[in-house]
Formats: structure tokens, sequence, C-alpha cells
């Protein structure tokens, strides 16, 4: 156990100091936790496969022994947006978005207190986005300085910015947890959790000004801030039958700490707290050899201003004489400022197991995930295109020996795209301005786990 907990608080500061994370398949959710649970497009509410509780049913690790797992994921988003219609020579482009390799560290250990208490922690990335742009797509220097109200330094990038534009987000979450069956086949569970974020912008200079923003000189290109939060996940797993289980997750809003580099930008001056989710599910095991489970999952972005405030609120930010109503908290950084306007979404999780023998097991799901981001919020939505919605897994896991194993997973979400009018059509009177954003992903990735 010594030699557990040593691997143990290496893999957190690792993970606080592990390169940026993306992973933008649920909206910004990951839709897995755990390589056996991706294998399964992200199905694990009512199953007990792997020592993931803190991440997604603390109330299911009673059910599972003594054992640890670590795991390391590459993951590469294609993303790509583009603006049509202006009418106005240099004022349209395309561009796609470099930085498509991301690593994406995991660990998880579960220890049986007692025969009927589990003990754990979970260390994980819980999403994130990522955008790299270059510049230079709009050559239109007097549109973009209009906009701004500057001397044109131009050429400028989709959003009139200066040289690159995207964000960086990044969540990890460290997620102790207790276990407790409480009366036979039936568990509940706890996982207060620690959340750190960090976050960067660039390339947004059009709106660091007094005319959209409340705080300027807060808005873009301030490198990377930090926040720390903290939340719980509590869960249930029942099983029902030797053949059916069921599981219910629930978990409450992370409070976050303000970006203070970055209150001129996000709403409620910094402010980016991560929403709350719910699951429910069940698992069918109708032979030895076959696992069957189904997700539904529940991602409210309204808990998160920044995340699901309009883009359209920034219109009455601007002053009378320009059409708007000088509401300076509907300007960025106020308490109604222009968000990526995201809806809530429903999450449908699939997978199926089949254990061949003693050695190999193989698995296979789908995920379904609805859209959060509406035509109406593009614009802002170049930076965080979010609009996947199938994704498609495979996974296997070999067993070395009667301790340990491998495990394999690769999703692959197909591409989706979202078309809609453009910020750019109010500033330019022209109805016709629209930009389409649009994403695709790959993921490939390989744990070690062994029982103690």
């Amino acid at each position: 156990m010594h030699k557990n907990l040593t691997l143990l608080r290496a893999l957190v500061i690792a993970g606080l100091v592990a390169p940026s994370l993306a992973s933008a398949t649920d909206g910004y959710f990951s839709n897995g936790y755990g390589m056996k649970s991706n294998g399964m497009g992200g199905a694990a509410v009512a199953v007990a496969l792997e020592p993931f509780g803190g991440a997604v049913n603390p109330g299911a690790m009673a059910f599972l022994g003594n054992e640890w797992q670590a795991g390391l994921a590459w993951f590469s988003p294609d993303r790509y947006a583009s603006r049509s219609g202006s009418g106005m020579a240099g004022m349209d482009g395309y561009v796609d978005s470099g930085s498509k390799n991301f690593f994406m560290p995991e660990f998880g250990i579960n220890w049986k207190y007692r025969p009927d208490v589990a003990l754990g922690i979970t260390v994980y990335g819980n999403g994130g986005m990522n955008t790299d742009y270059a510049g230079g797509q709009i050559s239109n220097q007097s549109a973009c300085t209009n906009f701004r109200g500057g001397t044109p330094v131009g050429p400028y990038n989709l959003l009139c910015g200066n040289d690159n534009l995207g964000v960086d987000l990044m969540q990890l979450m460290i997620a102790p947890y207790v276990a407790w069956e409480f009366a036979k086949g039936h568990s509940v569970g706890i996982a207060p959790t620690i959340a750190y974020q960090r976050f960067a912008a660039e390339g947004l200079q059009m709106f660091d000004n007094p005319m959209f923003s409340n705080a300027p000189g807060s808005v873009t290109n301030n490198g990377h801030s930090d926040a720390w939060g903290f939340g719980a996940r509590v869960g249930y797993m029942g099983q029902l039958t030797d053949y059916l289980s069921v599981g219910i997750a629930y978990s409450t809003k992370m409070n976050m700490g303000n970006f203070d580099d970055y209150k001129g930008l996000f709403a409620e001056e910094g402010g980016f707290d991560i929403p709350s989710n719910f699951t429910v599910g069940f698992a069918l095991r109708p032979t030895r050899q076959w696992l069957l489970a189904l997700d539904y999952e529940r991602i409210f972005y309204d808990d998160a201003a920044s995340v699901s405030n309009q883009l359209a609120n920034i219109y009455a930010c601007l002053p009378p004489q320009m059409g708007g109503q000088g509401l300076r908290d509907n300007c960025l950084g106020g308490s109604n400022g222009a968000g990526f306007g995201w809806e809530n979404i429903n999450v449908w999780k699939f997978g199926v197991q089949y254990q061949l023998d003693d050695k190999w097991t193989f698995r296979a799901g789908y995920n379904r995930s609805e859209n959060p981001v509406t035509p109406a919020n593009v614009t802002f939505n170049i930076i965080a295109p979010g609009v996947v919605e199938n994704q498609f897994t495979l996974g296997t896991t070999y067993a070395i020996d009667k301790q340990s194993a491998i495990t394999g997973t690769f999703m692959y979400a197909d591409e989706n795209s979202v078309t809609g009018t453009s910020l750019f059509a109010g500033f330019l009177q022209n109805p016709a301005v629209t930009e389409t954003i649009g994403m695709k992903q790959y993921l490939l990735g390989v744990a070690y786990s062994r029982s103690f």
C-alpha cells in the first residue's frame, strides 16, 4: 500500500504540471472517464469496471476490489471556422486550428477499507477547450479599424484582432471518495472534489476597449490565469438482480475562483464555474461473457454565466449613438456580459463488452451528445467550437496475469458544423454575413491497472 500511495502522490503532482488538456466531446466535458469506460462510449454509472468513481459514480466503488489504474490518452481535435457573405473584399475568410496533439493523464485507486466500505481517489482531466488559429485572414483593414476605433494595424484575424486567435482552457479534478454498501447489493458514495483550471486567450483585441468591455486590459493576451474551486459528486448503485444493476450520480456546480487576468472578458468579472451534471443508467449481464450498459446524462451549462450568456447581450452594451442602450452589465466582464450562449444538453451513452476468455475482453460504444452551440452564437464560438454530436469507440483489455492488465481505447467523433448569422452582420448592417464552425476528433488511449 505504501508504494501505491507514493505513486498516487507523484501522479497528482504530475497532473498539476501537465501540459494543457483539451477534451470537447460532450460540449467541453469528456465523453468518458477511465479507458474501459471510454471503450464503451462513456457508459459507466451502473458498473464497477475501474477505479474512477470520483469522476463517474462514487457509489459504484464498493463493488470494486483493491486496484489502481494509470492511463494516458492522445487526443487530436480538428477545428475550423469561416466567414462569408459580407460583400466586402478582404472581410471574409477561412482558417483551421493548429495545436492538434494533446496528452491527457488520468489516475485512480480503490481500496476496500472494509468489506462494505471502499476508499479511493480519482485524478482526471474534466475537459477543456483549445483553439489556435493563425492570423492574417482579414485584409480589409478599414472595416476592422472602424469596429475597433483605432489606427489600422492589420491584417487581422477572423475576429478583427491581431496575430493568432484562440483560447486554451484546461480543467483538472482531484476527487477522493468513500463508498458504503449499506445493504447487500446497494451502495452510496460521495466524492468531495477539488478543481483546478487555467485559461488563456489571444487575438481578441477588437473587444479590448471601453466600448465592449468593463475592464479593458483584462480581455486578451495576458498569458495563463489560474483558478481553484470545489464541489462534490454523489452517487448510488444497486445490483437489483444477478443480471441487472442501476446507477445514479450527481455532480454539483464547481464554484471556481475568477480568472482575474480575464475579468474584462468573462461574465461576472472573470467567473468560469464548472456546470453541474446528472447521470442515470443501467447495466445488463445476460451471460457471464456479455455486458450491456446505457447511460443518460444531463449537463447544465446554464450554471456558468460566462458559458451560457447570449452573444446578443453585447449589443445592449453599446452606447445609444451606436444603436445600443449603454448597459454596462451587458458589456464583457459584466453580470450579463456576452458569453458563448451554450444550452443545456442531453447525452446518451451506450456500451457493450464481451469477455472472450481469461485474457481478452473487447468493447464498443456509441455516444450521442446534443450540440450546445446555437446558430445565433456562432461568432464567439469560433474560439470554442464544441459542436460534435456522434462519437464511436472501441476498446480492449489484455490480462497480463491475475493481478495486472493493459487496456486500450480508440474514439472517433465525426465532423459536425454550425452555421449562423455573424456578430459582424449587425455592425455591417448586412444580415447576409454568416459564419461556420466545425470540428471532428480522434482519441487513442492506453492504461495499466493492477490489483493489490
